[in-house]
């Protein structure tokens, strides 16, 4: 098979008269690719990992790793399978070296095999100098190694990696993401679940953003991104000279402000941003508002200035950004909170 996951059509209803979960998804993963699945909380996600990783059974459509069927041989699939969950599970009463052994024991790996793979894995995770060490003494990123190392213990082919960086310090992170890349090219394909628009852009060959059980988008980050509308956002954060007391006029008033921009030449598109962070009356005086357009920024300028000063609303801010996974998650699942 030339895929390493193939989904097709997967169905997912928790009840026969519920709305599915996952409702008629499709897509695939190459070998040795690092794909990001990516979605809002209810989405859908952790529902097609639990498929694929043999913990659910779908209500209908076909789930394969590497040309073998989840449903059909689970045995044989979880061979081919690891999973680091969010939240590391190690076993307590064990050191750190003894979690991998007995890892790889449950998994049939001969004793010089699994001595030899522990001994690699520790190394290329950074915990050798805590391989006796016992699991409750490890800090929150050095466990989340451990839970790695003890995941490839068996030699999986795919990697399924449920927010692999929830929690760690920048450090730790940082590092995390260099073992993917190197996974990566050992040719271990690498599934990951994130929140994190950042981490998936960084990282990712290729990102689904999948919503209410369904597929929105797939390909690179670079490609979704320059399909986005308007190719570069102009942020201004505004104070008003005398900013309304009513939150029906200040809605007005910040229509009126998103209007004006819209009908700029050049203009994509604009909208209200999200409150000004900070605190005190000053914040809270604050608004954002953003311009998307396909126009060299710099032209635009004078214009969003000139509509910001006819409103009476002061410029403390301006900057422009190229669009990121994040404005296109935004635009296709919505701003509001689930």
């Amino acid at each position: 098979m030339s895929h390493a996951v193939t989904v097709s059509e997967l169905v997912k209803r928790y009840h026969p008269h519920a709305p599915a979960a996952v409702d008629g998804l499709s897509f695939t993963v190459e070998r040795g690719e690092v794909f990001g699945l990516l979605g809002p909380n209810g989405a859908g996600k952790s529902t097609t990992v639990g498929v694929l990783t043999t913990r659910m059974l779908p209500t209908s459509g076909r789930c394969l790793l590497f040309g073998t069927d989840v449903v059909a041989r689970p045995a044989r699939a979880k061979r081919l399978l690891a999973v680091v969950p969010q939240r590391q599970n190690l076993d307590r009463s064990l050191d750190v070296r003894q979690n991998l052994l007995f890892h790889a024991r449950y998994h049939g790996v001969g004793r010089d095999e699994r001595v030899r793979r522990a001994a690699e894995l520790l190394d290329l995770m950074g915990l050798t100098d805590q391989a006796g060490q016992r699991v409750e003494r490890l800090s929150g990123g050095q466990a989340q190694r451990v839970v790695i190392a003890r995941a490839l213990m068996h030699a999986p082919r795919v990697l399924f990696l449920d927010e692999p960086s929830t929690g760690l310090d920048p450090q730790s992170r940082l590092f995390l993401h260099h073992r993917i890349r190197e996974l990566r090219e050992r040719g271990v394909t690498v599934v990951l679940t994130t929140h994190d628009m950042e981490e998936a852009e960084d990282l990712c060959d290729r990102v689904g953003i999948v919503d209410h059980g369904r597929l929105l988008a797939l390909d690179t980050p670079r490609a979704l991104t320059e399909a986005l509308p308007g190719g570069t956002t102009i942020t201004a954060q505004v104070r008003g000279t005398d900013p309304p007391t009513e939150k029906a006029e200040e809605a007005a008033e910040a229509a009126e402000i998103v209007a004006a921009l819209a009908e700029l030449p050049g203009a994509d598109s604009a909208e209200q941003g999200p409150p000004a962070r900070g605190t005190g009356a000053a914040a809270a005086a604050e608004r954002c508002f953003r311009l998307r357009t396909h126009k060299d920024p710099s032209v635009l300028l004078p214009d969003v200035l000139r509509v910001l000063a006819d409103h009476g609303a002061e410029p403390v801010g301006l900057s422009t950004a190229r669009p990121s996974l994040q404005d296109v998650f935004i635009s296709l699942t919505g701003r509001e909170l689930r």
